[in-house]
């Protein structure tokens, strides 16, 4: 039997019906966060599945979306992340601002060392990586650019993380990941003795085996506020890690796109405070 609504009072909710104060924009977004580096052409069908939202809800958006450019149509009727979000993108200070910066010297480090150059900054409990760049014969590396990084357990994360404030330090802390084993990974002391480590030599140093034995030598960027904004790294094989040369190596391209940063005009400066 149907509900019948109450005289001069809301009518009730029918179907799959976003919750109350569900914003369009709040459901725009979750339509263009289902697309991810292993799914980036997706059907309505896969669309709807994805979000939860009602088909017909889907595809009002998913054509106000084309309509702006944010998404595109193919000629099979699925969808894709359209150009307009990357040229809206591109305006980030933190990301393509910081990149811009940054680039010369990455360049030169990475005719140096012919191994993957990282860039990332903190995004909330997250590194984000900003650039990379990669011999054609490098080694795989797990990260894209606009890829996301645990700060734990990364050269460029455990930069970031010895830089940020005390909170989020603890908040990351306190809620360590754990492997398969159900153990912490690293253990709570050994990190925090880590981080001290890196923020007293100015660098951080890891070494993983999987997918393949590596080591990442990493040191921060300072902004112009003198405080860690973002990191660098060399990512290379553990056969060809020469931390004689290499931590000095990135260190001093670390400190030159400080220096570069700090001596920008005040109108050029790019916004990097942390999120």
């Amino acid at each position: 039997m149907t509900q019948a609504a109450s005289p001069g009072g809301p009518a009730p909710p029918r179907g799959r019906r976003p919750a109350q104060g569900d914003a369009v924009i709040d459901r725009a977004f979750a339509l263009l966060g289902a697309f991810e580096p292993t799914r980036q052409v997706l059907s309505l069908a896969d669309l709807t599945h994805l979000t939860g939202m009602p088909r017909s809800t889907t595809l009002r958006l998913a054509r106000k979306l084309v309509g702006a450019g944010a998404l595109e149509r193919r000629e099979d009727g699925r969808y894709a992340i359209g150009l307009r979000l990357l040229e809206i993108a591109s305006l980030a200070p933190r990301g393509h601002g910081l990149r811009a910066v940054a680039m010369p010297f990455m360049e030169d480090l990475f005719h140096i060392t012919r191994r993957h150059v990282l860039l990332a900054v903190r995004d909330g409990d997250e590194a984000l990586l900003v650039e990379r760049l990669s011999a054609h014969d490098a080694d795989p590396v797990l990260y894209r650019v606009g890829g996301r990084m645990p700060l734990h357990s990364t050269g460029v994360g455990l930069v970031l993380l010895a830089g940020a404030p005390p909170a989020v330090q603890e908040r990351i802390l306190g809620s360590l990941p754990t492997d398969p084993a159900g153990r912490e990974v690293p253990d709570t002391a050994e990190l925090r003795r880590v981080l001290s480590d890196v923020r007293r030599g100015g660098f951080a140093t890891v070494t993983l085996s999987v997918p393949w034995p590596r080591t990442s030598v990493a040191a921060p960027i300072l902004g112009p506020d003198r405080t860690v904004c973002a990191a660098l790294s060399v990512v290379l094989p553990l056969e060809a890690a020469d931390h004689k040369t290499m931590t000095p190596a990135v260190r001093t391209c670390a400190r030159a796109i400080s220096r570069e940063l700090r001596s920008l005009p005040c109108q050029d400066k790019p916004a990097l405070g942390d999120r």
